[in-house]
C-alpha cells in the first residue's frame, strides 16, 4: 500500500470552508489608565478603537500641530443641541407658520418641510440655527454635517442636530468633519446601549489640525462658496416652480377643497364614474383631491399627457434586484439609496464592486429619480457628478426625451400637486409601492405658453449645473483639508 503520496495524506483531512457569516477578525489593543481617565473614565471598547487611535495619531503628528475643537484655543465658540420644548404643530397655511425639519432633512440641498410650527411657541429661537454655524447629527447616523446657509436659516431644526458655533472659520471645521479622519474621531465618542448618540461636550475630546489662518480662510471660503451656489440653485428652482404655478393658475394645494359625496358625516365618502375606474377598486386611487387637481390641469394647460408619453420621456426604468458585492470606497462605485437622493453629496458609505454591475444601474445626468417604496414619490434630478454612480433598485429612473424637457419634467414632478398624482397610483397590501407602469400613467401638464415652459426648463438645468459646481467647491475644500492632515 502506498502511503506516501499526497492523495492518501489528504483523503481523511477536513477541508475548512470559509463561513460568509463569520464575524470580522478580533481587534484588540492595550489602553493605559491615563487614557481612560482622560476619556471621562469610559470603559467601552468603542471609545478606544484602533481606527480612532490611528486617526488621532495622524492629527497629532500633522505638520501644523493641533488644538481641541472646543475649549482652550479651539475653533468653536459654543456647541449645543436645539430646543426640547413641546412642538405646537400647525397646518402649513397658518399665519406665520415656520417649516420644521429633522437631522436627515437638514442634509438636503433644498429641504421642503412637511411639518410646521406656530411662531408663538415659547423659546422658538432654540429651534433655529444661525447662518455660518455647523450642524451635526447626534443620534441615529452619527456625525453627518451641514453648514447653515440662507436656505436652512429660514427653517426650524430638531434637537437631534448639534449646533456648532465657530469663532471664525466654520467652513474649515465643516471640511474637517467631512473627512474620513474627522468622521472617525466623532464616531469614537458615541455612547448608548441601544441607540448611538453623541453630546456637544464630546466635541472637547476631538482634535483638529491648527493650520495657519491663511489656509483656514482658504478652505473656509471654498465651503462658503459651495453653500452660496446651493442657495442660488435653490432660488432658481423656487422661481421655476413659481412660474409653473402661475402659468397653470394653481393655488396653494392647501386651498383646494375636495368635494365629498355627503359632507354631513364624519366619514370621508365619495363617488367615481365607471369611466374613471381604470380597473382600480382601491379608494386611494379615486380621492377627490386628485379629481380637483386634474380639473385644474385640464382647464389651464395646453394639454395633459402621461409620463410615459414618448414626446417627453425616452424610457422609465426600474432595475431588477441585484446582488450587491460591497467593497472599500477606493475599489468601488458609490451606491445611492432612496433616502439620499435629495442630498448634494449622498452621505451613504456603501460601494459596489465594478464586476457586479450592469449599465442600467448607472445614473445619467438630468434624468429624474423617484422613490418607489418607503417614502414614495421623493423626487430628484441627477446632477453631473452622480453620473456613473449606482442607484438602488428602490429608485425609478425617468429618462427625459431630451434636455429641452428634462428640467420642466422634474419641476412638475417635484411639486405637491404631482406628488398627489404619483401617490394615488401606489399599490400594496402591507408595504406601499409604485412601479414603472403605474408611474407612466401619472399626468404631466404642458403649458400654453411655450416660452414660459422653456424658461422653467432652463432655470432648472441651470440650477442643476450650479449644484455640480457647489460639489466641486466642497470636494476641493475637503481635498485641501486632507492635505493639511497629511
Amino acid at each position: 500500500m502506498v502511503t506516501g503520496n499526497l492523495a492518501y495524506k489528504l483523503q481523511n483531512k477536513e477541508v475548512e470552508i470559509p463561513n460568509p457569516l463569520a464575524p470580522d477578525p478580533l481587534k484588540y489593543t492595550s489602553v493605559g489608565l491615563s487614557e481612560v481617565l482622560s476619556n471621562n473614565t469610559r470603559l467601552e471598547a468603542s471609545a478606544f478603537n484602533l481606527d480612532a487611535k490611528a486617526a488621532k495619531y495622524r492629527v497629532e503628528h500633522c505638520r501644523y500641530g493641533y488644538v481641541h475643537l472646543w475649549g482652550g484655543d479651539g475653533l468653536v465658540k459654543d456647541a449645543y443641541y436645539g430646543n426640547r420644548a413641546k412642538r405646537d404643530y400647525v397646518s402649513k397655511n397658518t399665519f406665520g407658520a415656520i417649516g420644521f425639519i429633522g437631522s436627515s432633512e437638514m442634509l438636503y440641498v433644498n429641504p421642503k418641510p412637511y411639518k410646521f410650527i406656530s411662531p408663538n411657541i415659547k423659546k422658538i429661537d432654540g429651534f433655529k440655527a444661525p447662518i455660518g454655524s455647523v450642524l451635526m447629527s447626534r443620534s441615529g447616523t452619527i456625525g453627518n454635517v451641514t453648514l447653515v446657509n440662507k436656505t436652512l436659516s429660514k427653517l426650524l431644526i430638531s434637537e437631534h442636530a448639534i449646533r456648532i458655533i465657530p469663532i471664525d472659520f466654520g467652513g474649515y471645521i465643516y471640511a474637517f468633519l467631512k473627512t474620513n479622519i474627522g468622521k472617525t474621531l466623532v464616531k469614537a465618542n458615541t455612547f448608548g446601549a441601544v441607540v448611538d448618540e453623541i453630546e456637544p461636550e464630546h466635541l472637547k475630546n476631538i482634535i483638529i489640525p491648527d493650520a495657519p489662518d491663511l489656509i483656514k480662510k482658504k478652505i473656509h471660503n471654498l465651503v462658503i462658496e459651495s453653500y452660496d451656489l446651493r442657495d442660488q440653485s435653490n432660488e432658481l428652482m423656487d422661481e421655476a416652480e413659481r412660474i409653473l404655478y402661475q402659468e397653470l393658475k394653481l393655488p396653494p394645494i392647501e386651498d383646494l377643497k375636495p368635494k365629498y359625496f355627503d359632507e354631513h358625516v364624519d366619514l370621508r365618502n365619495y363617488t367615481t364614474k365607471l369611466s374613471r375606474l381604470d380597473l382600480r377598486l382601491d379608494c386611494s386611487y379615486h380621492t377627490p383631491i386628485c379629481n380637483s387637481i386634474l380639473e385644474l390641469l385640464n382647464e389651464n394647460a395646453d394639454s395633459v399627457v402621461h409620463c410615459g408619453d414618448t414626446t417627453i420621456t425616452k424610457d422609465i426604468l426600474l432595475p431588477t434586484r441585484f446582488k450587491r458585492t460591497y467593497v472599500d470606497a477606493e475599489h468601488g462605485i458609490k451606491l445611492i439609496g432612496g433616502k439620499q437622493i435629495n442630498e448634494l453629496n449622498p452621505s451613504t458609505e456603501k460601494y459596489l464592486a465594478h464586476s457586479s454591475l450592469d449599465d442600467e444601474l448607472k445614473l445619467k445626468a438630468n434624468s429624474v429619480l423617484i422613490t418607489r417604496s418607503g417614502t414614495i414619490g421623493k423626487t430628484s434630478i441627477v446632477p453631473k457628478h452622480w453620473e456613473e454612480w449606482i442607484g438602488s433598485d428602490h429608485i425609478i429612473r425617468i429618462i427625459p426625451a431630451n434636455n429641452d424637457i428634462a428640467g420642466y419634467l422634474y419641476c412638475w414632478l417635484s411639486t405637491e400637486y404631482a406628488q398627489q398624482l404619483v401617490k394615488r397610483n401606489t399599490f400594496g397590501a402591507v408595504v406601499d409601492e409604485i412601479d414603472t407602469n403605474q408611474l407612466s400613467h401619472v399626468e404631466i401638464p404642458l403649458l400654453k405658453n411655450a416660452d414660459k415652459q422653456k424658461e422653467i426648463n432652463d432655470k432648472v438645468l441651470q440650477a442643476n449645473e450650479l449644484r455640480y459646481q457647489a460639489y466641486l467647491k466642497e470636494q476641493e475644500a475637503v481635498g485641501m483639508m486632507e492635505e493639511v492632515i497629511g
